[in-house]
């Protein structure tokens, strides 16, 4: 149905074009043999012939033309999407800038005689000025906001006592990977405010997270579900952008999620937010930021210095002869040497070294006392 009518349109945008194309003929003909020359029934025919011929062409073309309005339009809807409030306001008032300068300047040639010739101007005029404000406007929307914004605080500032204001650059967005929505933090972190600029989450993500959670493997398909209720929860409460990555060749082509996540963040000027130690790797040498968030949570951690005292109770036998493990109330793991011996009492000991990685942190201690 929807094809006919747009057929059906088309057709008679054809037609009617038929009869523009026949005033020029008739005009152009005055003009060059001088006076009228066509009797009226030729007229009619010429009309009737390039009604005819128009609306024709028009038919036949009219799925081509319906599939590049398309195509036109999805580009357009993405590129909107991709701007940011900020980049569409400007944007627009540029448009409408141009567009009346482009008025303003085709006034100059209203005038001519020649047939179609000045329509042609002016429409083209208005493309050229509408299309330079459009970019100018969205090209130079930080530089115009810095512009408004330093003008506002200059008028504030000569009513009221001047304060010292520090202007900071907008955050870089942040691309979230599958690992980092499963491990969950990540919800709580951004609710306590400490991750500032835009969170994307790509559409090949959530794409892995459902064929996560349909797989086959009970321990894969409940880490899926995880993720996708932590992923439902942040767009409930922090409306989180959902990034369709259609219309990126360059990400379309790479069969990879993680190398897409590292193109992603490339394109967009961000960083990628994970705990997989491997993407941290890669990132490092490919130049992408990388957030970690096990970084962040070993950076939190209590700081334990060589030579400080504590007290714990070491579960279990190490790997080595006469070693023992306990763990500290966040996790963390220490390994007691020659703390065999005092597997499940309430021991002091001493910290003789601690390792740090992104993985995780060891520390190693030595019992106080000796039995």
């Amino acid at each position: 149905m929807a094809k006919k009518a747009y057929r059906s349109a088309f057709t008679i945008i054809g037609a009617l074009c038929g009869v523009g194309i026949f005033f020029i003929i008739r005009n152009v003909l005055d003009i060059v043999v001088g006076e009228k020359q066509l009797s009226f029934p030729l007229e009619i025919a010429i009309l009737v012939t390039c009604i005819i011929i128009t609306a024709l062409i028009f038919y036949l073309i009219s799925p081509m033309i319906r599939k590049s309005i398309e195509r036109v339009a999805h580009e357009v809807d993405n590129a909107v999407q991709k701007m940011s409030s900020q980049e569409f306001i400007f944007g627009t008032i540029g448009l409408v800038l141009g567009i009346f300068l482009g008025f303003l300047i085709s006034q100059l040639w209203t005038n001519l005689e020649i047939p179609v010739l000045g329509t042609v101007l002016s429409i083209l005029c208005y493309l050229f000025f509408g299309y330079l404000g459009l970019h100018l406007g969205a090209k130079r929307a930080g530089d115009l906001a810095a512009g408004f914004r330093s003008a506002l605080s200059g008028r504030q500032a000569s009513s009221r006592p001047s304060k010292k204001k520090t202007v900071q650059n907008p955050a870089m967005p942040k691309v979230l990977d599958t690992s980092v929505i499963i491990d969950g933090r990540i919800a709580d972190i951004v609710k306590t405010g400490f991750i500032e600029g835009k969170i994307v989450i790509p559409e090949f993500v959530l794409v892995e997270l459902r064929h996560i959670a349909d797989s086959s493997d009970v321990l894969k398909r409940n880490r899926g579900r995880r993720g996708l209720d932590i992923l439902n929860r942040m767009q409930d409460q922090f409306g989180i952008e959902i990034y369709d990555t259609a219309a990126e060749k360059s990400i379309q082509e790479i069969p990879e999620v993680d190398v897409k996540l590292l193109e992603l963040a490339s394109i967009m000027h961000g960083a990628v937010v994970t705990n997989d130690y491997n993407l941290n790797k890669v990132a490092s040498i490919k130049g992408v930021p990388v957030l970690n968030i096990n970084d962040l949570a070993n950076t939190l951690k209590p700081v334990v210095l060589p030579g400080e005292e504590m007290r714990l109770t070491p579960v279990k036998e190490g790997k080595e002869p006469g070693q023992a493990v306990a763990y500290l109330d966040d996790g963390t793991m220490i390994v007691v040497e020659d703390g065999r011996e005092f597997i499940g009492e309430d021991i002091p000991v001493l910290v003789s070294s601690v390792l740090q990685t992104s993985a995780g942190r060891m520390i190693f201690a030595k019992p106080k006392r000796r039995r």
